[in-house]
């Protein structure tokens, strides 16, 4: 009997303990269950990890972020599964590019309201944009280094030698064919040889050789130089999608032919939608500055710029003429800036054609202003000439889109005149008070390097800029 309570008591002590086991394993899981749900975040209020966002791109080009929402189908679906799932549409190569575009151009905006410049990010202390000559110095920094890293030219192929892939390198037409070279032979950081990463396409044709080859002297007649342009823009649409997929709008060609804009017309897609880089920069002749470039005219003599403008005199040079000018007698403007003051005042050195004992840059390294009168066509290689040699240029022209203005002040470093006043352009000359003049030289001088043609090319310079003008109308924006 005793036995029997031994084994009685002994049962009860052990499911005694089975109970109490089982109650505190009850009670420790309780306890990690709440320490779980402190510890980490819900599925219902997802903490930053589980916070999507996509990109949409918009028609426009413009990006903007969009936080997404979920159903109570998704919560249900992430409840029954431990993982997040992400599903993302892959994006073609053109999406790619514009979504690249559109951040360039929010940081351009951003630059240009902050209006700071990010000196840190220079490699070069000079190449600092600084003054009164920029619209907007932090913005066009901003959009300069962009383009250094973001932008990318295909040049065709197509085409022969000599007026395809070639142009003049000296003399009037320099900057035509100095541009062709340096885009099929330099720019490698600009240049891509896979159209597909492109941002624009050049069609490198000249419109200067177009003259020289297939033009008929004397003939006044246009029609090859269209035909030329017209064949090319047939062959490159039909062997690639680039012109068809936004009829012409990204690709551009470049001419410093006063011609140029007819050639243009050779293809009516090329005139009205493509950027057409053109020194005969004319808005009464159909240059639209929304989608063209204006582009410099500079003349250079055997192909290299004179000794006397590569170190011009100190600022504090003796400078006795008021204004000088010499040069044929065409066009609507010269002549009536001859017949009011060739040879009529020593202070207004104005000449038809200069003596053979006289030196052009001399005169114009020792004048305080240069006149810059239209030929037949508005641009003169005249205003680079002034600038190289900082003498303040004098623009007499009508319609003439100066170049780079999206970005530079001229009346920061030039002065503009009416056409009609021209009889009294020696008062309006001497009205300027000193002080403003030397501010007005100063910013000739800092701009100078914006006009420069070096081989090779050097930030900044002149075939920087106009690729600087090129790719602020490719993504649409005026860094202002």
């Amino acid at each position: 009997m005793a036995g029997c309570c031994r084994y009685s008591v002994s049962a009860f002590t052990l499911l005694c303990l089975c109970v109490f086991t089982i109650l505190m394993v009850l009670v420790n899981y309780n306890h990690f269950n709440s320490f779980m749900s402190i510890s980490a975040p819900t599925l219902e209020s997802p903490g930053p990890k589980l916070e999507l966002q996509r990109l949409i791109v918009s028609t426009s080009g413009q990006i903007r972020a969009v936080s997404s929402s979920r159903s109570t189908d998704d919560d249900h679906h992430l409840n029954r599964n431990s993982t997040v799932v992400r599903e993302t549409k892959k994006l073609s190569r053109e999406q790619v590019l514009e979504q690249g575009l559109a951040r360039a151009r929010a940081s351009i905006r951003s630059a240009a309201i902050s209006r700071i410049v990010r000196l840190s990010s220079f490699k070069n202390g000079n190449d600092v944009p600084v003054g009164d000559v920029y619209r907007n110095p932090s913005a066009f920094y901003q959009s300069y280094v962009e383009m250094e890293r973001r932008f990318k030219v295909y040049v065709y192929t197509e085409g022969e030698v000599p007026i395809v892939h070639d142009g003049p390198c000296k003399e009037i037409y320099t900057i035509e064919g100095r541009f062709i070279h340096e885009m099929e032979h330099g720019a490698k950081r600009f240049r891509t040889n896979d159209p597909q990463r492109a941002h624009v396409y050049f069609m490198p044709f000249s419109v200067t050789w177009m003259v020289k080859y297939i033009y008929t002297p004397l003939s006044f007649n246009v029609t090859p130089l269209k035909q030329f342009v017209s064949d090319y823009v047939k062959v490159i649409s039909t062997k690639h999608p680039f012109w068809n997929r936004t009829h012409g709008a990204d690709h551009f060609m470049l001419a410093c032919h006063d011609w140029g804009p007819h050639a243009s017309k050779g293809n009516s897609l090329l005139y009205n939608n493509s950027i057409r880089v053109l020194c005969n920069a004319n808005t009464s002749e159909g240059f639209n500055p929304q989608k063209d470039v204006s582009l410099p005219e500079i003349s250079l003599n055997g192909g290299y710029l004179s000794p006397k403008l590569i170190h011009p005199p100190p600022c504090n040079a003796s400078r006795p003429y008021l204004s000088f000018f010499a040069g044929g007698l065409h066009g609507p403007i010269r002549p009536h800036l001859l017949q009011h003051w060739k040879g009529r005042d020593d202070d207004m050195q104005v000449y038809e054609y200069l003596p053979k004992n006289k030196d052009y840059y001399s005169y114009m390294l020792q004048s305080k202003f240069c006149l810059c009168p239209s030929g037949y066509e508005v641009a003169s290689p005249r205003i680079v000439e002034a600038i190289y040699s900082e003498c303040v240029p004098v623009i007499l022209s009508d319609n003439y889109v100066l170049p780079f203005s999206d970005v530079l002040r001229w009346e920061a470093f030039s002065v503009q005149v009416e056409t009609t006043k021209i009889p009294r352009l020696k008062e309006i000359l001497l009205a300027i008070p000193e002080e403003k003049y030397r501010k007005l030289q100063d910013g000739v001088r800092i701009v100078r390097k914006h006009f420069m043609l070096n081989q090779p090319s050097k930030r900044f310079d002149m075939f920087h800029m106009i690729l600087h003008s090129i790719w602020l109308r490719r993504i649409n924006a005026r860094p202002e």
